[in-house]
């Protein structure tokens, strides 16, 4: 039955509607389990391209090595593909990091005090920091910092794995020239010279070793992310 003096379009008004303790918990409890569920979602994203990544790698050693006459480009073109891959995790990891930032302060702030039997949360208002997030998300790591931290992760061994089986393949599976013609051609405008693939291997260990050693390990707030997702 529709009380007197209100209409059924009149808007809920909350903040003038005292909550009970049981009800905040509950609601507390309920976000929790949705921004975990997201949180656990992006995930598995992750895993998914980490999955690609390596499936990949393993697909071009096979095809690398199966034939002598295979080119080491292959492998050197598998280096690029290989980086696609680890910009969409990246770019995954920031998505993430967003969903793990709440359920870590809920968990820190809610959940932390609870267990101990202490109502004083570790940081204070933190209830409003993740209402102003839930209206307007943003990231909070850079594009950099998450790249260095899913090369320090996972992608690094990627790279070491290719790299030797490059210099693997250029010394075990030579193409030596068996006639003269052959050199020639080999000598020509259409032949890729030697120091092409050393300039490539050369200036991407440069960049992901500068990115490792001089990349953003922390975010504006001075908060560690690297810890945050395994």
């Amino acid at each position: 039955m529709q009380e007197p003096g209100r209409s059924d379009s009149a808007p809920a008004d909350y903040e003038s509607t005292p909550v009970t303790r049981a009800e905040y918990i509950a609601a507390i409890v309920h976000l929790y389990r949705g921004e975990l569920y997201r949180a656990n979602s992006w995930r598995i994203r992750l895993d998914n391209t980490t999955n690609w990544a390596v499936l990949t790698t393993a697909g071009l050693l096979s095809f690398s090595f199966s034939e002598a006459a295979h080119s080491h480009w292959i492998l050197l073109m598998g280096i690029a593909l290989i980086t696609v891959f680890w910009g969409f995790e990246a770019r995954r990891y920031r998505f993430a990091d967003v969903w793990y930032v709440r359920v870590r302060r809920i968990e820190e702030n809610f959940y932390g005090p609870l267990l101990r039997r202490d109502p004083v949360s570790p940081e204070r208002e933190w209830g409003k920091l993740v209402a102003e997030d839930l209206f307007r998300p943003r990231f909070k790591i850079t594009r950099l910092c998450a790249l260095r931290t899913r090369l320090l992760r996972n992608y690094w061994a990627i790279y070491v794995v290719l790299l030797f089986a490059w210099v693997t393949k250029l010394f075990s599976q030579p193409q030596p020239a068996r006639a003269w013609a052959e050199i020639k051609r080999r000598l020509g405008e259409d032949l890729v010279p030697w120091w092409v693939p050393l300039c490539y291997v050369s200036a991407f260990l440069l960049a992901t070793t500068a990115l490792a050693v001089l990349g953003p390990r922390v975010d504006g707030d001075g908060h560690e992310h690297d810890s945050i997702i395994p």
